[in-house]
């Protein structure tokens, strides 16, 4: 008889400590295959992205590599985007994973399962903010706080020259007073 197979799709703080949870009691004994399915390679822990938007965090030093992590805590990585699902046949459907340039590296393909956890997590709400979803940036991932972090020193490097700075105030606004906002303000 087969062991049972349980995936588990997102690689965020519930997912990852649930695979590694799961790695160490049915993983290591053989009663269970874990597979944790994330669309990145690593993970850096959300409540870490505001120090990684402000250039406090290494991210290089701070990322877990689900690769490496798999290994030592006995479950199966794969990386990859669901983009559909059929509970009765018990089948997630990846999409096609491209590299930087759109070229595709792995084609669209099916994992089965016996049992499934969506640990799909959250994104930053704009409470209905006029203005804050066109013009704000929301730090959810690692390549979101990069984005802000670029364009906050490149508009520090603007405010600066004193060629091209008007005699104008800068003026930051953080919208949602939660840890990440918080903690970016300070």
């Amino acid at each position: 008889m087969a062991i049972p197979r349980i995936v588990i799709v997102g690689g965020g703080a519930g997912g990852l400590a649930l695979a590694t949870r799961l790695g160490h009691t049915l993983g290591k004994k053989k009663r269970a295959e874990i597979v944790l399915l994330d669309r990145n390679a690593t993970h850096v822990w959300k409540p870490l992205l505001h120090e990684l938007a402000t250039g406090v965090l290494n991210s290089s030093m701070d990322e877990v590599d689900y690769r490496g992590h798999s290994s030592a805590h006995y479950y199966r990585y794969q990386r990859g985007s669901l983009n559909g699902l059929d509970r009765e046949q018990k089948v997630i459907h990846l999409a096609p994973i491209e590299d930087e340039d759109g070229v595709e590296v792995l084609p669209a393909r099916q994992l089965t399962y016996d049992y499934l956890v969506l640990s799909l997590g959250s994104i930053s709400n704009d409470f209905g903010t006029k203005g804050v979803a066109e013009h704000c940036h929301f730090i959810d991932s690692p390549q979101q706080a990069k984005a802000f972090q670029r364009d906050m020193i490149n508009t520090f490097l603007r405010y600066t020259d004193p060629n091209l700075r008007q005699n104008t105030q800068l003026t930051i606004g953080i919208v949602g007073g939660g840890a990440p906002g918080v903690e970016l303000s300070a």
